[in-house]
């Protein structure tokens, strides 16, 4: 029989998303709740329960109801929202961390999806700290680039209206009280002692989302130049589908946020030298940010090819 998957919350930017990526494939079957019962919390428990998998893209306090609904045993989660990033019982959906991340997500029957900018940060940094490479304590500064589509759609509306502010066509920089809601994913997942000093910038594109982690290699152990990190990270990533590093100082002299829009690609950019690294994750937010490594994570949990739908 076909695995039977429900997505709660698919009027949403991520939900959207995911079906579209699922509504053409033969090998599961995709059921949706009727637009006037969505918010009927019966119905809604009756879906969830029917589901052998359930995508949750819905705000954190809703996720967090909808799993108190689910009482088969045998119905697994994928949630998009931040509500279980960092809970007990989940497993972080992000394979290509390790074999460990990777096996658990295959067995999992709770998977939590990562934050769009917390993948990219995460990706940089994990491997680092795993090795040995950057200390937990590390003060660590970072800056990411997104389209707006990452923000929902009362603001892909608010940029796409013809009388919007004039101001919209320059970046914004956002998340001025540098509490970001992805920085304890951040924390927890690369095993800190402390949150980075993060400033997420919104661009005026749809989307698109590039990740830089900056560092001063004369305070890291062993004094690694630009170059060994990009061994380091070239290595790490070595056979994975999903996630690979760009010959050391990128693919040209130039880096653009909305290369791999359309894809569930990831890829890292080294630059610098002797004295100073600097690592930029290059994906889409709506892809390896989103929807598309939500996809990937059902694809492991089900027996799926990886890269079925992607």
């Amino acid at each position: 029989m076909k695995p039977v998957i429900f997505i709660d919350g698919r009027e949403g930017t991520t939900g959207l998303q995911i079906e579209e990526r699922l509504a053409a494939r033969q090998d599961i079957e995709l059921i949706a709740i009727d637009e006037d019962k969505r918010k009927d919390p019966a119905e809604r428990k009756k879906f969830l329960n029917a589901a052998d998998l359930v995508f949750l893209c819905l705000p954190d306090d809703a996720a967090r109801e909808a799993v108190a609904m689910i009482d088969n045993p045998h119905t697994r989660v994928i949630d998009a929202s931040t509500a279980h990033r960092t809970a007990p019982g989940w497993d972080y959906g992000f394979p290509e961390l390790s074999p460990r991340h990777r096996e658990a997500i295959v067995h999992s029957q709770r998977v939590a999806n990562p934050g769009c900018h917390a993948s990219g940060f995460i990706a940089s940094v994990y491997p680092l700290v795993q090795l040995g490479l950057l200390p937990q304590d590390y003060p660590l500064c970072a800056y990411s680039l997104t389209g707006y589509t990452g923000g929902g759609k009362k603001l892909i509306a608010e940029y796409q209206d013809p009388n919007r502010d004039p101001r919209h066509a320059s970046a914004r920089i956002y998340g001025t009280t540098l509490h970001h809601k992805h920085l304890p994913e951040m924390v927890h997942v690369c095993g800190l002692t402390a949150p980075p000093v993060f400033h997420p910038i919104l661009g005026d594109y749809p989307q698109g989302m590039a990740t830089t982690v900056l560092f001063r290699n004369d305070t890291l152990p062993g004094r690694p130049t630009a170059y060994n990190l990009y061994n380091v990270l070239e290595a790490y990533y070595e056979g994975q589908t999903f996630v690979s590093v760009a010959p050391f100082g990128g693919d040209e002299p130039v880096i653009y946020s909305d290369t791999l829009v359309g894809t569930n690609q990831l890829r890292l950019i080294v630059c610098g030298h002797e004295e100073q690294t600097t690592i930029t994750a290059l994906f889409d937010n709506l892809g390896k940010g989103a929807s598309g490594a939500a996809v990937q994570n059902m694809n492991l949990m089900l027996g799926f090819p990886e890269d079925e739908g992607l």
